[in-house]
């Protein structure tokens, strides 16, 4: 299937609710009314719930309890709600698919999106954006596995979703992968250009000019929180990290490979992302 039929698939694309469309618009949209938001946001009461659980997790310390979304906007700023908000509605977007076990798939996004925060703070990157863009840096594979399940199965059967692998056997099954999926994803819902370029060049950041910092992290997330998922020990991280990559991002592969917390910790209070 080409990538222009797999989007014309009315099951393909993940069914997310009108506010978080909105709140992608925000990005390009200078005069977003942040009261206007909040109004619909706590009228919308999965999504407000979730954003109150996340806004009082250990993820982001923050000293008193927050009841309202008014108080999470006051306390954690409209930028952070607004990337809780959307991730929350990207992961509520399928509800199951064939042959892909969702709450793995989810676990393994948020652990990206957790290092993406950690690296982006250590390397002076954006980190609200790395951490939305690492949080769908893999949605492709969703997209894919929706719109052409039996083909997708196959696939599976050579090399899991997680597999290092995976990217180059879809590319040579289909003529594309799913980061080039989720790039279009991400322009079809009207999403930054910079977030777009950023999913297609993670899997091979050193390979693209004007070099691209955020592109960069989401590697980097990527392979750890892989790592992570995979069971490597200790040695076998050192023997994999992605050096070069850390090397031009400013960053020494020891860093992370002695001063990241474990990854329980990094996320800790995230999986309420997942309702």
């Amino acid at each position: 299937m080409q990538l222009e039929a797999l989007f014309k698939q009315p099951q393909a694309l993940p069914a997310i609710p009108k506010i978080v469309h909105e709140l992608i618009d925000s990005f390009n949209n200078q005069d977003v009314s942040i009261d206007d938001i909040a109004k619909k946001l706590a009228a919308d009461p999965v999504l407000s719930a979730r954003l109150l659980r996340l806004a009082n997790s250990a993820y982001y310390h923050v000293s008193r309890s927050i009841g309202t979304v008014n108080e999470a906007l006051s306390m954690l700023g409209f930028v952070t709600v607004r990337t809780l908000v959307i991730s929350s509605g990207l992961t509520g977007g399928y509800k199951s698919m064939p042959g892909m076990d969702l709450s793995k798939f989810w676990r393994y996004s948020l652990h990206t999106a957790a290092v993406a925060g950690w690296v982006a703070k250590k390397t002076g990157v954006n980190g609200d954006q790395a951490f939305t863009v690492a949080l769908m840096h893999a949605i492709g594979q969703l997209v894919m596995h929706a719109a052409m399940p039996e083909q997708m199965l196959q696939v599976d059967k050579l090399a899991s979703p997680l597999d290092c692998r995976r990217l180059d056997m879809e590319t040579t099954s289909f003529g594309y992968n799913f980061s080039a999926v989720g790039a279009e994803l991400a322009r079809q819902w009207r999403f930054p250009v910079s977030f777009a370029q950023a999913i297609a060049h993670y899997p091979e950041p050193l390979a693209h000019e004007p070099f691209d910092p955020v592109a960069a992290v989401i590697h980097i997330a990527a392979w750890r929180a892989r790592a992570e998922h995979n069971g490597l020990q200790a040695a076998e991280m050192a023997a994999t990290v992605p050096a070069d990559v850390c090397k031009k991002l400013g960053l020494a592969p020891e860093t992370l490979l002695t001063e990241m917390p474990p990854l329980s910790e990094l996320s800790e209070g995230l999986e309420s992302m997942l309702g």
